[in-house]
């Protein structure tokens, strides 16, 4: 089993300028000596962020209306690396973690598991930009954080510090977000916590739990790579529930009874869809070989015995996947290495572990029969 890392990241130490409310202030270093030793915490690199203003919205650049756009939604923990503050707010409560943010605002989040793939979904958007500099059908990133709006300012910055393009917060205080998730009409949301990942997928909306291995495979700049498990992510877990209950040799005849009748949808079915329309406005333009965009299925099932009904399912579906890998029962972690996916979403956390040993960024997907057999490998029916 791996070990999520929850270490923070070295950081380039940058000479501390002053705050955003133009107040002269005691240096941070001062600030700091005094606070970490309050608080208890180790002394960590200083760094600081590059003060800009937030991206002009230009020309063909503007904000897209959220039922004509592809809406991911990611929380800060998986955006950003705050496993520092978190303790803080652990050890001291949420009084003196406020103080703690105000006090750091000038001071950007280092990158979390999800900052290559907002990254990639940017380089995506620049290229949708230049065919159709009018369309709607974009991706768009909406931060959401369980936050208190004081802690919106350090947000701000570190997104300008980064050059991200994120407009969209949902800052909760402490609520939940799943109502404002279904207003957003969010596609995806990214989280840290499991609970309200599976608060999400209860209410219909495609959701995982992302995890920081302790070392990080690069990651394509220009072209989104997006690998899936096949039962219990893209399909429902109706053929695995078989595998649980009957055995292998059981599980083989039922796939081969029923290779005419589709599986039912899973939890992921629709960000697949969702990609596959934004892929095709790049076919249209002739640009199906140079498509920012790929798409994987990373399956454990066998390709002769129990393939077929996957790849029927999706072709009735109308959605194309660009790859398929039907491993046999093999590890996945070699194949997904080689792939460098920028998130690779799974119902076990028996293959989310091997993944991320791998150096990939994996997700969990809370979904279905393997919930219920946590920590066995389920074989051949994911």
């Amino acid at each position: 089993m791996v070990k999520m890392s929850v270490d923070s990241v070295k950081v380039k130490e940058l000479q501390i300028c002053a705050s955003s409310n133009g107040n002269e202030r005691q240096s941070w270093e001062e600030k700091e000596e005094v606070q970490e030793k309050h608080l208890g915490l180790t002394a960590k690199p200083k760094q600081t962020l590059t003060v800009r203003r937030a991206r002009k919205v230009e020309g063909a650049v503007f904000f897209p209306k959220p039922e004509n756009a592809v809406t991911i939604a990611v929380s800060t923990r998986v955006l950003f690396r705050t496993e520092r503050e978190e303790k803080v707010f652990e050890q001291h409560g949420v009084e003196e973690y406020l103080r703690y943010q105000i006090e750091h605002e000038n001071e950007p989040f280092a990158p979390g598991p999800a900052f290559p793939l907002v990254k990639a979904l940017e380089a995506v958007n620049a290229r949708l930009r230049e065919l159709y500099p009018q369309s709607e059908e974009l991706f768009d990133i909406v931060l959401v954080t369980y936050n208190h709006a004081h802690v919106g300012i350090r947000l701000i910055n570190t997104i300008n510090h980064h050059n991200l393009f994120i407009e969209r917060f949902c800052m909760t205080g402490g609520s939940s977000p799943i109502g404002y998730l279904k207003a957003w009409h969010t596609n995806l949301y990214l989280s840290a916590d499991a609970d309200k990942v599976r608060e999400a997928l209860a209410e219909g909306i495609a959701a995982a739990t992302m995890f920081t291995p302790e070392k990080r495979t690069e990651v394509s700049e220009s072209q989104l790579r997006v690998a899936f498990d096949g039962d219990a992510v893209l399909f429902s877990d109706e053929s695995e529930r078989i595998f649980k209950a009957h055995g292998l040799d059981k599980f083989f005849e039922h796939e081969r009874e029923n290779e005419d009748t589709l599986l039912d949808h899973g939890p992921l079915k629709g960000f697949l869809e969702a990609l596959g329309k934004l892929q095709k406005k790049f076919y249209a333009k002739g640009q199906r070989l140079d498509c920012p965009i790929r798409t994987y299925l990373v399956t454990a099932r066998s390709a002769a015995s129990s393939g077929i009904r996957a790849l029927k399912t999706l072709r009735a579906w109308g959605l194309e996947i660009d790859e398929a890998l039907f491993l046999a029962g093999a590890p996945k972690g070699p194949m997904l290495e080689k792939i460098r996916p920028h998130i690779y979403f799974d119902d076990q956390m028996f293959h989310v572990e091997g993944a991320a040993e791998m150096g990939t960024i994996a997700a969990h997907v809370p979904y279905g029969i393997a919930q219920k057999h946590a920590g066995q490998n389920s074989g051949v029916g994911k």
